[in-house]
């Protein structure tokens, strides 16, 4: 594990899955780490949020996890996010993603069910009893309905040595000081909400997972450089630089405005989603394009 630690950080984007008349397009998504990696990007993040993956079937979220892998050819480590409600399915989802040659592993606390937090320890000490990757909870409650404690975080600090660290998509910067309080700053936390990049990361994050680095990933790593090199006023105007097109990722649910804006800057040729999320609607669009417009990203079409 040693070895990969060093670069588990900075802006790994989440990235999303491409759709073409109803399949995933995989040539697609290999372009797609193409483009994050000639610009700038630390790593990426396949499965997360982002990708909608609860919308596709193990042997496609596996298959994403293969070309990610086999595109990047260890130039840049690859996170697999290997979660799911239930625990044969994130048991079939890990074991793959570690044969397959990931860096690191992000497993999202287990949605819908709403468990306790004794019963979260035991479901992940179940799984990192299974590999020997670094692994990280994804902690989004917003989404699974379920909260981590410090207690739990710590009992998991203890009981696998191979436990790095948190995606935190919470409005909460207080816990991420006392984590880094209770773990030392070498406790990876990575930044889940575009709003708290730069807050979160002064703080002692250790980098972003952030859906507009689907966007812009030059841009994101930056930031997290400059934090890096002690340049808070740079960070900080990258942030504010971002702050409407951070906004703008949320004006519909994730990643419904990510996709449209993709389309509109050629990196993506279809912004197509799976039921029951559907494409912006043209007033959404509308939004976007003033959006981007403001950006000055309109003009600048890129090719993944």
């Amino acid at each position: 594990m040693a070895p990969t630690l060093p670069r588990i950080r900075g802006s790994f984007p989440p990235l999303v899955t491409p759709l073409r008349n109803g399949a995933v397009d995989y040539d697609a998504y290999a372009r797609m780490v193409e483009f994050q990696i000639d610009n700038g990007s630390h790593g990426i993040l396949v499965n997360g949020t982002t990708a909608e993956p609860s919308t596709l079937t193990v042997e496609e979220r596996n298959r994403l996890v293969d070309t990610a892998v086999a595109t990047a050819r260890g130039r840049i480590p690859i996170i697999a996010a290997t979660g799911s409600q239930s625990l044969a399915e994130t048991i079939a989802l890990t074991d793959h993603a570690t044969r397959a040659g990931v860096d690191a592993l992000l497993i999202v606390t287990p949605y819908y069910i709403r468990p306790p937090q004794r019963g979260l320890v035991a479901y992940y000490e179940a799984l990192a009893e299974r590999h020997d990757l670094p692994w990280m909870i994804y902690h989004i409650p917003g989404r699974t309905a379920v909260s981590v404690t410090l207690d739990t975080l710590k009992a998991l600090r203890e009981r696998s040595p191979t436990f790095i660290g948190m995606k935190h998509a919470v409005n909460d910067l207080g816990f991420v000081s006392e984590c880094l309080d209770a773990f030392g700053d070498d406790f990876r936390i990575f930044v889940g909400l575009e709003e708290l990049s730069f807050p979160m990361m002064a703080v002692g994050a250790c980098g972003l997972m952030n859906a507009v680095g689907n966007l812009c990933p030059r841009i994101l790593a930056d930031m997290c450089e400059a934090v890096w090199k002690g340049d808070l006023e740079s960070a900080r105007t990258i942030h504010q630089r971002l702050f409407e097109i951070n906004r703008a990722v949320f004006f519909d649910t994730n990643p419904i405005p990510v996709k449209y804006m993709m389309k509109r800057l050629g990196i993506l040729t279809h912004n197509e989603h799976r039921l029951p999320m559907l494409p912006a609607t043209p007033d959404l669009a509308t939004r976007l394009d003033t959006v981007l417009a403001r950006a000055g990203l309109l003009g600048e079409k890129q090719s993944p």
